[in-house]
């Protein structure tokens, strides 16, 4: 009802504003178009007193007008005599006085350009945030959905005893594809049918080509002596699997995790862009491609490292061998964890010095670390969640990282993170709980 009527108002306003009443009263030709559009509002409102006079007071209310040389006139009796109620009942919501008589306000050419350069500049600073946000939410949800369902089917070939046992990939994917739907296939002759060839590693986002990654040594996985193959997931996931020949199986156990069973490289959105490492582009069990480690945890003065873990041991015949290439001066132990250590990084130098754990221990804390010395923190719930950040196991309440330097033949420097201080230490290369990062490329 009110746009018609609305625009009933604003024909009467066209039909009836000259300048001079007597000009428009005295036999002017538009007073029949004055005329209906009166008639047409009062039926609108549906006023019975409007609609029970009719034509003949429409009439009588226009000589009147005439007579009196004032067209304001008009607009009073209209308002007063038959507005006035029907706006009180919220029938119409506007007033004629104040549609025929106020000025419309309205913006500036200028105005409206500044607005809108206003509105442009605001677009663009927070429009690219926003969908960075949008992205990063999609493909970590992704990622969560994968590997959750990935653990399922996992779980479900343990209870059912068909996870362990294999001695290729491919038979092992061919199990998996029962469990686990998957649309292609691609052998390790011809893996880049279902994998992109290039992938950007790391926080450096460096270029690696993933054509010859073809044995589980080059996604990390030196000792598994597999072959790896390319997979197509029904979600739309790709990927470069590798198996573990000495996968294990636990079918009575709830908390069983079938993923130390398998190396995988996986991106989220298959061969679209970016293929970046931490966006689209995840992996499980994957140190490295191709020999190129990934930057996971990069310090302010662009030190990168890898993502921590925890080495396996290896024995001291081991450890000899390992000697000439590795950088390794003694061996001591049957389990040495610090020579685990050097042997997963590639090599001494590709651990970390003194100094980068200084720097490193400096970007925990976000104070000056003395480099060899014991320094006091009370920082601990800070420095709690920064490990948590960069991944770093946080269960025991403390984290103590090796270094690549020796001390003695059973003797390795490490630098120990408490809640309350940090030191440059020691500690025998045959203690299992600490953990190690490597130099990234």
């Amino acid at each position: 009802m009110g746009a018609n009527t609305h625009n009933n108002y604003f024909s009467l306003r066209g039909a009836v504003s000259l300048t001079s009443a007597d000009s428009y009263f005295t036999g002017h030709p538009e007073v029949p178009k004055a005329q209906q559009h009166i008639r047409a509002f009062w039926n609108f409102t549906g006023h019975p007193e409007a609609i029970a006079e009719g034509s003949q007071k429409v009439n009588e209310i226009l000589k009147q007008v005439q007579h009196d040389r004032n067209f304001g006139s008009l607009c009073k009796v209209l308002h007063d005599k038959y507005v006035s109620e029907t706006h009180r009942k919220n029938l119409f919501p506007y007033s004629p006085i104040t549609l025929f008589t106020s000025k419309k306000a309205a913006f500036t050419l200028a105005e409206v350009l500044i607005t809108l350069a206003i509105i442009g500049i605001v677009a663009a600073m927070t429009i690219p945030t926003l969908i960075a946000n949008y992205q990063e939410r999609a493909w970590n949800t992704s990622a969560s959905v994968f590997e959750r369902k990935l653990e399922e089917a996992l779980k479900q070939m343990n209870t059912q005893q068909v996870l362990a046992g294999y001695r290729s990939t491919a038979d092992f994917v061919g199990a998996l594809g029962k469990y686990f739907k998957i649309n292609k296939v691609c052998q390790n002759d011809d893996i880049m049918s279902c994998f992109e060839d290039k992938v950007y590693w790391g926080k450096n986002e460096l270029a690696v080509s993933t054509e010859n990654v073809k044995t589980a040594a080059q996604l990390g996985q030196q000792d598994w002596n597999t072959e790896t193959i390319g997979v197509q997931f029904a979600n739309g996931t790709t990927g470069i699997l590798a198996y573990n020949p000495d996968c294990r199986e636990n079918p009575f156990s709830n908390q069983f995790s079938g993923t130390s069973c398998l190396a995988l490289l996986y991106d989220t959105t298959g061969f679209k862009t970016p293929n970046a490492d931490g966006k689209d582009l995840r992996y499980i069990n994957v140190t490295e491609i191709d020999g190129h480690k990934p930057c996971t945890i990069k310090l302010s003065d662009g030190t990168c490292f890898t993502a921590p873990f925890k080495p396996e041991p290896i024995t001291k015949a081991e450890c000899e061998q390992l000697k000439g290439g590795f950088g390794i001066k003694k061996c001591a132990h049957n389990k040495d964890y610090w020579a685990g250590a050097v042997k997963a990084c590639g090599g001494v130098s590709k651990m970390p010095t003194q100094a980068q754990l200084t720097a490193l221990a400096e970007e925990l804390y976000g104070t000056s670390i003395s480099s060899s010395g014991n320094t006091r923190i009370d920082m601990s719930d800070y420095t709690k969640n920064k490990f948590k950040e960069m991944g770093f196991d946080t269960s025991l309440g403390y984290v103590i990282v090796w270094s690549g330097v020796e001390w003695s033949n059973s003797y390795a420097y490490t630098r120990d993170f408490f809640p309350t201080y940090t030191s440059w230490s020691d500690s025998r290369n045959r203690t299992s709980t600490h953990q190690a990062v490597c130099i990234a490329d």
